[in-house]
């Protein structure tokens, strides 16, 4: 699979958060994401939370070496969100996910969050969300 032909996403804290442990019958997410079978797009601002999220609720050896995973895959890729939309009221500081998928023209936002569930409701700018089982069946259609 091309990189240009592969799935660009944007993952929110909570589904990266569930799929790291090698217990969690969400793991096959993170293994897809190492194994480089989809693109992930970051802000600085959402590996921030990333960091502080997965070093509350995991640890922070944990955080620490999740963060140096994703900063040294070449299938995760920094970017600047230069669009500013308020579109999730219920949870503005999840608008950074918003940002960054606008930004990075991202097939999808993989969330279990329902603030996100708005977006469905907005004609412009047209931002898709996902729940890891719909992402793997979209993933299982691609191959």
């Amino acid at each position: 699979m091309t990189q240009s032909s592969k799935l660009n996403l944007v993952i929110d804290t909570n589904v990266l958060l569930v799929s790291i442990p090698s217990s969690s019958a969400h793991h096959w997410f993170y293994l897809a994401l190492i194994n480089k079978q989809f693109n992930a797009f970051i802000t600085t601002e959402i590996l921030s939370e990333y960091e502080e999220v997965i070093g509350k609720r995991l640890s922070s050896s944990v955080a620490s070496s999740v963060i140096r995973t994703l900063i040294e895959l070449d299938n995760v890729v920094p970017i600047t969100a230069y669009f500013k939309y308020q579109l999730i009221q219920s949870d503005p500081d999840d608008d950074k996910f918003v940002n960054c998928a606008i930004s990075a023209n991202a097939h999808y936002i993989v969330t279990h969050d329902r603030h996100f569930d708005i977006l469905r409701t907005i004609d412009f700018p047209k931002i898709k969300t996902a729940t890891l089982s719909e992402i793997k069946e979209i993933m299982i259609q691609r191959l």
